[in-house]
């Protein structure tokens, strides 16, 4: 899918630039701004952009969107600032309580999970139970 993109970006160079030579080879090009290039050429950088800049963020924000609202009690997450606990009560105003050791709780806002960290830690734990 990929080098279909790349073969995409390669045409509106080529007509961006195809405007800039002249074909009779005399030597009197047609000047600035001539030809139908440019006007190709921009719809293509933005369909790059948005297919390789804004629409993969926004699916990562949707993931963690996602992630955040299905966090359960009992659940082993890691904080964007490092912090790993044990949810241990959800609230209502988007805040979770996490024990981070026996008896020590703290409150934090969803937000702060990380999903990254928490995938990873566990990950972890699954392969290292078995």
């Amino acid at each position: 899918m990929k080098s279909i993109f790349y073969y995409l970006i390669a045409i509106g160079i080529t007509i961006s630039f195809s405007g800039c030579v002249d074909p009779s080879g005399t030597g009197q090009g047609k000047g600035a701004g001539g030809g139908i290039g440019p006007l190709i050429f921009l719809p293509l950088m933005i369909l790059v952009f948005w297919l390789f800049f804004i629409r993969p963020q926004a699916k990562k924000a949707k993931n963690q969107k996602s992630f955040v609202e299905n966090l359960q009690r009992g659940d082993k997450v890691v904080t964007i600032a490092g912090i790993h606990g044990t949810i241990n009560k959800i609230n209502e105003d988007g805040t979770v309580n996490l024990e981070t050791s026996p008896g020590s709780y703290i409150k934090i806002e969803k937000s702060a999970i990380s999903m990254d960290w928490t995938t990873q830690l566990n990950k972890a734990g699954t392969v290292a139970k078995k």
